[in-house]
C-alpha cells in the first residue's frame, strides 16, 4: 500500500511561490477547460486516501464503469508542450539511454513558464524537494537499510546515468535556448527530481501487437490518472484509445473507498526504487526475490575440489553465457508462487549439475535435447521433486544470497510483530524493512523446499 511517499503538497512543485489555497478547485476548473471529464461518482480528495491526494468514490461503482476520460490534447508530453516543435526538430540531438530527455525538457520549460497552461495540473504535484525515492536518501542510510535488496546498486546506476545525461545533453540544450529556460531550472538537482517524478508518475502507452519490434512509446504525463495510488490488488485500470484515455473500474468499489490503479506487476524493491514506497507484507502478491546468477556460479564453485573440476565449471558457465541463459549482471527471479525466470534457472541447474560426459554431448548439440522431461519443470510446487544435486545447488545459492543482507529473518520478524517497536522506526526504516522481509520470506520458503 502506498504511503505518504507518493504525494504531499506544501508549496509549488519547485518549493517556491505561494501555495494555492484550493489546488483541487483549480485543477477541476482546468479539467473542465481541457475536456477532462470525471464521473460524478468520484472525487479528488486528501480525505480517505492512503497518501496525500487520491481519488475516492462518492457513490458505489460497478466493474466496467467509466471513472474519468482524459482527451489526448490534455496529456503533457514532448508533443503537446509549448516547445513541441523545437523538441521535434532537435530530436536527433536529444536521444539518450533513458529516452526521457524530450519529456524532461518539456517539464523544465513548462514549470518555469509564467503562463504555462499546465500550472493548475502542477499544483497537485508533490513538492519536488520532498520526494521519498531512495536516490534522495543519504548514501550511508540507503546502503545500511537496503543492503542485499538490489536497490542501492540500481540507484547508483540511475545517478550515474542522470548525471551523464544532464551534462552531455540537457544542459547544453538549455544553454543553447536561454530564452526558453531560465537559470533557475538549469540545475542537476532539479533534473534529478524530475527524473524521479517521471519515473513515478508518467505513463507509457503499450505498443500494438503488430508493432512489438518498434521502439517503446515515449513517456507522457496523464493528468487525473497520476493522482491514483497503487495496489497490487487494484480496482481500476487505464485503457488507451485513439482519441482519449479512460480509467475504468475493474472491481466493485463501495461508496467512500479509494480508487487504486496498478503500476504493473512490481516487486517491493521495484516499488521503493521507482515510486518511493513499499506494500506492507503480505499485501504485495507480485513480490519477488532475486538470486544473482553469479551467486549460483559461486555456489557451484564451492563444490569443486580440484582444478580440473573448476575449469570444467567455468566451461559450463561460458556455455550458459553462449546460450544467453546467464550473464554477469543478471538475476534469477523467484516469486511467491512461481519462478519468473524458469527456463534460465532450469537450464543453469541442469548444465552445472549434469555429469561431465553428458555435458559434452549436450554442448555438442548446442544445448538441444530430444524432448523435455517433466522433472525439469521448475514451478515452486515442483522444486521438492527436483534431482538432489539441483536442489542442493539451489539451496547453497539461497544461503549465499541470505548472507548479503545485514540482518536475519528473525530480527525482521521481531520488529514486525512488535507494534510499539515498529512505530518507533523512521518512515524509511519501515519501508526498507518491508522490502527486506518480503524477499527473505521467499528465500526461506526456497530453503524449506530444497531441504
Amino acid at each position: 500500500m502506498e504511503t505518504e511517499a507518493k504525494r504531499r503538497r506544501v508549496a509549488g512543485p519547485m518549493g517556491g511561490g505561494d501555495e494555492d489555497p484550493d489546488p483541487v478547485a483549480g485543477f477541476l476548473s482546468w479539467c473542465g477547460r481541457v475536456g477532462l471529464e470525471l464521473s460524478p461518482k468520484v472525487a479528488v480528495s486528501r480525505e480517505g486516501t492512503v497518501a496525500g491526494y487520491g481519488m475516492v468514490t462518492r457513490e458505489s461503482v460497478q466493474p466496467g464503469e467509466l471513472l474519468f476520460t482524459v482527451p489526448r490534447a490534455a496529456l503533457l508530453s514532448q508533443h503537446t508542450c509549448s516547445i513541441g516543435g523545437l523538441l521535434e526538430r532537435e530530436r536527433g540531438t536529444l536521444q539518450s539511454q533513458s529516452g526521457w530527455v524530450p519529456l524532461l525538457l518539456a517539464l523544465l520549460h513548462e514549470l518555469q513558464a509564467p503562463a504555462s497552461p499546465w500550472s493548475p495540473y502542477f499544483a497537485l504535484w508533490p513538492e519536488l524537494g520532498r520526494l521519498k525515492h531512495p536516490m534522495f536518501w543519504p548514501e550511508e542510510e540507503r546502503r545500511r537499510l537496503l543492503q542485499g535488496t538490489g536497490v542501492p546498486e540500481a540507484v547508483e546506476k540511475d545517478l550515474a546515468n542522470i548525471r551523464r545525461e544532464y551534462y552531455s545533453i540537457v544542459l547544453p540544450f538549455m544553454e543553447a535556448h536561454p530564452e526558453l529556460f531560465s537559470p533557475r531550472v538549469r540545475s542537476l538537482d532539479l533534473y534529478q527530481q524530475l527524473v524521479a517524478l517521471v519515473m513515478a508518475y508518467s505513463f507509457q502507452e503499450p505498443l500494438e501487437e503488430e508493432d512489438d519490434e518498434k521502439e517503446p512509446n515515449s513517456p507522457l504525463m496523464v493528468p487525473a490518472a497520476d493522482i491514483l495510488n497503487h495496489l497490487a490488488n487494484h480496482n481500476a485500470n487505464l485503457e488507451y484509445s485513439p482519441d482519449c484515455l479512460r480509467m475504468v473500474a475493474t472491481q466493485p468499489i463501495p461508496k467512500g473507498c479509494e480508487i487504486f490503479n496498478t503500476y504493473g506487476q512490481m516487486a517491493n524493491w521495484q516499488l521503493i526504487h521507482m515510486y518511493g514506497f513499499a506494500e506492507p507484507y503480505p499485501g504485495n502478491t507480485d513480490d519477488t526475490a532475486d538470486i544473482q546468477m553469479v551467486t549460483v556460479r559461486e555456489a557451484a564453485l564451492q563444490g569443486t575440489k580440484v582444478e580440473a573440476e573448476r575449469l570444467l565449471l567455468h566451461e559450463r558457465w561460458d556455455f550458459l553465457c553462449k546460450l544467453e541463459m546467464v550473464g554477469e549482471e543478471g538475476a534469477f527471479v523467484i516469486g511467491r508462487e512461481e519462478v519468473i525466470t524458469e527456463e534460465e534457472l532450469t537450464t543453469t541447474l541442469k548444465v552445472l549439475c549434469m555429469p561431465a560426459e553428458e555435458f559434452r554431448e549436450f554442448k555438442d548439440q548446442d544445448g538441444w535435447e530430444d524432448g523435455d522431461r517433466e522433472e525439469d519443470s521448475l514451478t515452486i510446487t515442483d522444486i521438492p521433486k527436483l534431482r538432489a544435486s539441483w536442489r542442493q545447488l539451489l539451496r547453497d545459492s539461497v544461503l549465499l544470497t541470505l548472507q548479503t543482507y545485514a540482518t536475519d529473518l528473525k530480527t525482521e520478524e521481531d520488529l514486525l510483530s512488535n507494534k510499539e517497536a515498529y512505530a518507533k522506526l523512521s518512515w524509511r526504516e519501515q519501508q526498507a524493512l518491508q522490502v527486506r522481509y518480503g524477499q527473505k520470506m521467499i528465500l526461506h520458503n526456497l530453503l524449506e523446499l530444497t531441504s
